[in-house]
């Protein structure tokens, strides 16, 4: 059997299908890990607003920022929106744990 090759423009037309499609796939799972980030960070903030104890605050921004940081690692957020997020809450923090004293 002789293999038959496909015309440029065939080629062209069938990566960009391709190309489509891992597109799609790709932003379902962004938007999956975008959504993700935004509930860990809301749960931290519900955290330090109901004046919960330490370990519970300390936990919650660690799997806050845990979460930020793998955000960045699959590229789904930058770097410097990540640490600025994470700067702020952490400041956030700060104050809650001042008032618990």
């Amino acid at each position: 059997m002789a293999k038959t090759t496909l015309s440029p423009l065939m080629r062209k037309k069938r990566k960009k299908c391709s190309n489509l499609r891992n597109a799609e796939k790709k932003h379902v799972i962004n938007t999956a890990r975008k959504s993700r980030i935004k509930t860990f960070v809301a749960k931290f903030e519900n955290a330090t607003l109901d004046k919960s104890s330490k370990e519970e605050m300390y936990k919650a921004f660690s799997a806050m920022q845990k979460e930020l940081m793998k955000g960045v690692s699959k590229k789904v957020i930058k770097k410097a929106t990540a640490s600025r997020k994470i700067s702020r809450e952490f400041s956030k923090l700060q104050s809650a744990l001042a008032e618990l004293r």
